[in-house]
C-alpha cells in the first residue's frame, strides 16, 4: 500500500467533514435534534483524527538517531491509537449521552426539513471521501475483501479513513432514521434513538481500531506474501544453500526489518560468505523494497537425526 493514497484519502476526507460539521452545527441550531448534535460531534471528532493522522506522518519521518535507532515511523501507529481513543471519547460516549438525554427529556423537531438537506448533502460528501479512499484501497488490496485489506494493512492512514468513512456514511443513515421518524411520529424519542445507534456504531469501529492499532503497535511481521518473496530471494542467492530461520518485523509502516540465519557451503571463505551476503541482501531489496534492515546470519545446515 501507498503511503501516498493513505494521506490523499485522509486529505479529502477532512476536507469533507470540516464542510460536513459546520452544516450539521447549523442545522442543529434550527432544529435541536440530537441525532443532528451527535452527527455533527462525529463529525467534528473526525476532522481531529484526520488532523492527527497528518501530523504523525509528518513526525513519523523523522531521521533515526542514537536514542531511536530504526527511526520514528512507529509513530504514525501512535497518532492511530490516539485516533481510536478520540472517536470512542468524543464521538461514541458523547453521542450514547445524547441518545439517554434525549430520551429522558424527548423535544419535538423544529425546521426538521433543514436536519433531512443537511443529511443528504452530509451522504454525498462522506460518499465522495470514502470513494477517493476506497480508490486508493483498490490500488494496493488485489482479491482480498475490505476487511481483510482493513485486518493485513501495515499504513494506518488508509484503513482508518475507510473505518471512518464507512462508519459515517451508516451513522448519517441512523441519524436520517431518526429524524424521519421523528417528524412522521410526533415522538422526539426517535430522534434519541438515532443519537443512540450513531454512538454505538462509533464505539464499535473505536474498538476495532484500536485492537487494530494495538497489533501494529506491539509488532507486526510482513504480510505472508512478502515474506514468501523474501525467502524466495535468499534461496535464489548463488552461495545460499537455504534459508534455515527467517523472522521479519515492521519498524514502521514503510520500514521492513528482515532477519535470516541463512546455509552456506562448508567450503566457502570468509571472502565468499561476505559476498554471498551482499548479494543476497540486494536480491531481498529488489524482491520487497520496503525491506530497510537486513541482517543475515551464515551457518552451516545440519539435518535432524
Amino acid at each position: 500500500m501507498s503511503t501516498e493514497g493513505g494521506i490523499r484519502a485522509v486529505i479529502a476526507a477532512l476536507l469533507a467533514n470540516l464542510g460536513i460539521a459546520v452544516a450539521k452545527f447549523v442545522a442543529f441550531a434550527f432544529t435541536g435534534s440530537s441525532s443532528m448534535l451527535s452527527e455533527a460531534i462525529h463529525s467534528v471528532a473526525d476532522s481531529g483524527n484526520q488532523v492527527l493522522l497528518l501530523i504523525g506522518n509528518k513526525r513519523a519521518k523523522k531521521s533515526a538517531d542514537d536514542e531511536h535507532n530504526f527511526g520514528y515511523g512507529r509513530r504514525r501507529y501512535v497518532y492511530g491509537f490516539v485516533v481510536a481513543i478520540v472517536l470512542f471519547l468524543v464521538g461514541g460516549l458523547f453521542s450514547l449521552y445524547e441518545g439517554w438525554h434525549k430520551w429522558q427529556h424527548p423535544e419535538p423537531l423544529s425546521d426538521w426539513w433543514i436536519a433531512v438537506l443537511v443529511l443528504f448533502v452530509a451522504i454525498a460528501l462522506e460518499g465522495f471521501s470514502f470513494r477517493t479512499a476506497l480508490k486508493e484501497a483498490n490500488h494496493s488490496r488485489g482479491k482480498r475483501s475490505l476487511l481483510r485489506f482493513v485486518r493485513d494493512a501495515r499504513q494506518p492512514e488508509l484503513p482508518v479513513i475507510l473505518l471512518e468513512d464507512a462508519g459515517a456514511l451508516t451513522g448519517l443513515c441512523f441519524a436520517l432514521f431518526g429524524v424521519g421518524m421523528s417528524v412522521l411520529t410526533g415522538d422526539g424519542r426517535w430522534d434519541a434513538v438515532g443519537a443512540a445507534a450513531v454512538g454505538t456504531l462509533l464505539v464499535v469501529i473505536a474498538i476495532f481500531l484500536a485492537i487494530e492499532m494495538t497489533d501494529m503497535l506491539v509488532g507486526e511481521s510482513a504480510l505472508p506474501e512478502e515474506v514468501a518473496a523474501i525467502r524466495a530471494a535468499l534461496e535464489g542467492s548463488d552461495g545460499v544453500e537455504r534459508v534455515i530461520h527467517l523472522r521479519t518485523l515492521h519498524v514502521g509502516p514503510d520500514e521492513l526489518l528482515v532477519a535470516a540465519k541463512i546455509a552456506v557451503a562448508h567450503i566457502d571463505t570468509a571472502r565468499d560468505i561476505a559476498q554471498d551476503i551482499d548479494d543476497a541482501e540486494l536480491a531481498v531489496r529488489t524482491a520487497v523494497p520496503t525491506a530497510r534492515y537486513i541482517f543475515l546470519e551464515p551457518d552451516l545446515y545440519r539435518s535432524s537425526p
